[in-house]
């Protein structure tokens, strides 16, 4: 996962368009089922947690999704802990260079926003 950067992706494949589908239903559904603004109620809990890195993914590629699940990833992304974690993640100077030949072989990169 690479928080810093941002990419647009050459091609959406099926499983991806249908993975990114899925979050949206469960999304919706926890929030409509719990009341918001969190997975499970009014507290953030384990599960918003565990979606925690696929908002930053659906950040760095710019991700399509339906408005709920857009304000929810956005509500994620906006906590506090979160900014602290994007944060430290700029500042990394480590490089994945599987993963950042993989992000060059899928997608156009648009923005490096880690430090040099």
């Amino acid at each position: 996962m690479s928080c810093g950067i941002r990419v647009r992706l050459n091609h959406m494949p099926g499983a991806l368009e249908r993975d990114i589908a899925r979050i949206g239903v469960l999304w919706n559904d926890g929030l409509r089922r719990f009341g918001g603004p969190f997975l499970a109620g009014g507290t953030y809990t384990a599960v918003d947690a565990f979606y925690a890195p696929v908002a930053f993914r659906i950040q760095t590629y710019g991700l399509n999704l339906d408005s709920v699940s857009a304000a929810y990833a956005a509500r994620l992304l906006a906590l506090g802990s979160m900014r602290e974690w994007y944060a430290s993640a700029l500042q990394e100077k480590w490089r994945d260079a599987p993963h950042e030949v993989e992000v060059a072989r899928l997608g156009t990169l648009l923005q490096n926003l880690r430090e040099s």
